[in-house]
């Protein structure tokens, strides 16, 4: 008698199943429901088709839809096999290479045949088209195994050079798949997959745009054609994908940049920022408020220097980690004659002497610490720099402020004792939480773990981790309502991390606030304090910052608000604006008064037509316009119309600046 299968699943309960039974069978036991509604499987903890036959007794959990991360991940990698399925049948002689999921999509690398020019933009609506046909033909998705030598020959006579290539090089010992779209196309692939294409909505998906990609990633090979799409479990979800990404464009910190006339970028200083007043006014009104925040948090503020021997980075390990991107110079000295005067040349003192510009400040605020002798009563020390530094990014990858070579960090560094580690963390998740509010924010945290390549003993990197995972749990955000997460792997190479990963208005998350706890720096720099007993010890150096840099932070801020700033950091906070000439006398006594009383505020006399003024200062984001014509001079009133709001309303002009001083007031410093 054949011994039935047992196959746990999450209730507890377990399902006898004959051999050769699949996920799929056992769902159609439980019910139909149950049975139309299964994706794929967990089995023993991975990922499977539906109908791969058990080998064993199993752990078995069903995927649905309302396991949406990973359902996702599996419809977008069918996306992806039906999208270069339906490129072959339209374009017969295209190669085909990958195509993986993405975060919002999935992606194709294809070849088109030498008949005809690479796709482009119009060629997407037919793709898409034959796409529908091929998720309607609910074509099953069948797995086989294959040999290394079957692969080579399939590709090999189809004329894939290209996955002939990459099957070369694939292990003999391990077990190769493919997939079966119905009888007539094959991918080579690990899966899994859906059971068939007709699991997938035709109308959740939409292809997005092309663009060049070399093969394996290499410009000195071949040029493919990279084809995108962003691909949804139902329509519901695309449409609102779209809209988030029509947001998105309206939001666009460069776009809104340009238009409010706050910075700009040109090739002459790539990846570096010019800002211009307004914009630099929001900078000085960061500045300001996190110096105020950092006084308040005991930190002191130093400035280190932009330059520092390549020998210190050495010793810091981050020359080995990270020298491809920092900029580094020789030492220049002058030749000097027998007579003592320098020669017109200057030439390099030796290999050795390099310099580097600063891509981070922890290895200065070391050299500081180090300066004299520190007690165990001094600690903790808290050193604050607003630090300029510069990362040698690749062209490709600078966008706008969010990643830029020329970067200041609200940066600092708290040198403390073991014992005053998980308290200084609690410490700092309470200021980032009083920042992130002001700023209008909720956010997640999440700890990323050790990486595999990393310095520091098992035992340190155990403490650190729990210590951070302590200081959270003081704190209270250890829990769903903050997101809280374990990212294993994604440490520094140096230490683990908290992160603060920001949600803006429209459900975008960006990576802002960070703080490591490091053992490793100050052991690498010889960092010491003098303990209680008398003896030198390490202390424990938290790296810490919660803007991130001056630049990005802006940039998401342009993006959260639309440009239209809270009047705080508004640059322009107010216009005075006439109706008629007959008004400017008061419109300038106005200005005045509200200089006078801390308003940043301009005025617009130009004759022209009040809606043409309204309109101008609406779309350069100005919080308020106090409109003012004959009957507001003779009355001392304003109309103030404030952005956003369809009414105007008429106050005196005592009302107007006693309005506008509080909505000016920053949030720490409110009462």
């Amino acid at each position: 008698m054949t011994e039935l299968l047992k196959i746990s699943l999450p209730d507890g309960s377990v399902r006898e199943m004959e051999p050769g039974s699949t996920p799929g069978d056992v769902a159609a036991a439980i019910g139909p429901g149950l049975a139309k509604a299964a994706l794929a499987a967990r089995v023993n903890g991975e990922v499977r088709d539906i109908n791969r036959p058990f080998e064993c007794d199993s752990e078995l959990a069903l995927i649905t839809t309302k396991d949406e991360e990973e359902a996702l991940e599996l419809a977008r990698h069918d996306y992806a096999h039906v999208l270069a399925e339906a490129v072959q049948a339209l374009y017969p002689g295209t190669q085909i290479t990958f195509g993986p999921a993405t975060d919002d999509g999935f992606y194709y690398d294809v070849m088109a045949p030498p008949s005809r020019e690479p796709f482009g933009m119009d060629d997407l609506p037919a793709i898409e088209e034959k796409m529908r046909e091929i998720i309607k033909a609910d074509k099953p998705l069948k797995r086989e195994v294959w040999s290394r030598e079957q692969l080579i020959e399939k590709w090999q006579a189809d004329g894939e050079t290209f996955k002939a290539e990459w099957a070369k090089e694939l292990p003999e010992d391990e077990e190769l798949t493919v997939y079966w779209s119905g009888d007539d196309w094959l991918d080579m692939c690990r899966g899994p997959h859906l059971a068939s294409t007709g699991k997938l909505d035709p109308q959740a998906f939409k292809l997005m745009r092309t663009a060049g990609a070399y093969w394996r990633g290499d410009q000195k090979n071949a040029q493919l054609t990279r084809i995108y799409g962003t691909g949804w479990l139902n329509k519901k979800q695309l449409n609102a994908h779209l809209h988030r990404l029509e947001e998105a464009a309206k939001r666009d910190h460069r776009k809104l940049g340009r238009e409010m006339d706050l910075f700009h970028l040109q090739e002459e200083a790539h990846g570096s920022v010019f800002w211009h007043p307004k914009g630099y006014r929001i900078w000085r009104e960061l500045e300001a408020y996190m110096r105020r925040k950092m006084d308040a948090g005991g930190y002191r503020e130093i400035k280190t220097p932009q330059l520092m021997d390549v020998r210190q980075w050495e010793q810091s390990g981050h020359w080995g980690k990270y020298a491809e991107n920092m900029f580094a110079v020789p030492d220049i000295v002058p030749d000097v004659d027998d007579g003592g005067e320098a020669e017109a040349s200057p030439k390099v003192a030796s290999d050795a002497d390099w310099m580097a510009i600063k891509p981070m400040n922890c290895p200065a605020h070391v050299l500081v610490f180090k300066q004299g002798i520190t007690s165990y009563r001094d600690l903790p020390i808290r050193l604050g720099e607003m630090g300029c530094c510069h990362r040698n990014e690749p062209h490709g990858a600078l966008h706008g402020l969010m990643r830029v070579r020329q970067f200041t960090q609200d940066d600092a560094h708290i040198f403390c004792t073991e014992n005053q580690v998980v308290e200084e963390v609690r410490k700092f998740c309470a200021l980032a939480d009083s920042v992130y509010r002001d700023f209008g924010f909720t956010y997640h945290v999440k700890l990323a773990l050790r990486p595999e390549k990393r310095f520091g003993s098992e035992a340190d990197w155990d403490k650190a981790e729990q210590e951070l995972r302590d200081a959270v749990e003081e704190a209270g955000m250890a829990n769903d309502e903050y997101g809280w997460e374990e990212l294993p792997g994604e440490g520094a190479f140096y230490a683990p991390k908290l992160e603060w990963h920001l949600t803006d208005a429209i459900g975008r998350t960006w990576q802002v606030g960070t703080i490591q706890g490091d053992r490793v720096l100050p052991d690498r720099l010889d960092a010491t304090y003098v303990g209680e007993d008398g003896e030198k010890h390490r202390p424990v150096m938290l790296h810490r910052a919660i803007f991130g840099s001056y630049e990005r932070f802006i940039g998401i801020l342009i993006e959260h608000y639309a440009g239209r700033l809270p009047s705080w950091l508004a640059p322009v906070q107010a216009v005075v604006a006439t109706i008629v000439s007959d008004a400017d006398e008061y419109a300038n006594d106005a200005v005045a008064k509200l200089e006078a009383a801390g308003i940043r505020v301009e005025s617009d006399l130009r004759n022209e037509k009040i809606n043409y003024k309204v309109r101008e200062h609406s779309l350069a984001k100005v919080p308020h316009l106090l409109v003012v014509g004959k009957r507001e001079a003779e009355e001392g009133t304003v109309a103030v119309r404030t952005l956003g709001e369809k009414e105007q309303r008429v106050m005196s002009l005592d009302e107007a600046i006693a309005m506008l001083s509080e909505a000016a007031t920053p949030p720490d410093l409110r009462s």
